[in-house]
């Protein structure tokens, strides 16, 4: 069964990873900037913990994801290293608002 197959049983029509990125502290924006680009990044989070950025990546195939990990992703300027994981099966989306709230009070 092809990896497109699977992925439309599973409901879903793209292969999804997550990827922990090691940077070099003084390269950090001008990195997120170049990561920001990519047209397979589904999402980019500037991060505490573990990894300096977190990202999210879509692929038609396993070997798109290698293809942006090794030939892009780690190509660019000042990353050090990257963890990947291959996203199994989403439980939900969007459940958390990213967007800032303002408190707009006016007197």
């Amino acid at each position: 069964m092809e990896t497109i197959e699977i992925l439309v049983k599973l409901g879903l029509s793209r292969i999804l990873a997550s990827v922990g990125i090691y940077v070099e502290a003084s390269k950090k924006s001008e990195i997120l900037i170049a990561l920001s680009k990519l047209d397979n990044l589904e999402e980019l989070y500037d991060v505490a913990g573990e990894y300096d950025i977190v990202s999210i990546v879509s692929a038609s195939c396993l070997s798109e994801i290698r293809e942006t990990l090794q030939g892009r992703i780690l190509k660019i300027n000042g990353i050090k290293s990257a963890i990947i994981n291959i996203i199994l099966k989403p439980y939900h989306f969007n459940k958390i608002s990213t967007k800032p709230k303002l408190d707009l009070k006016i007197k």
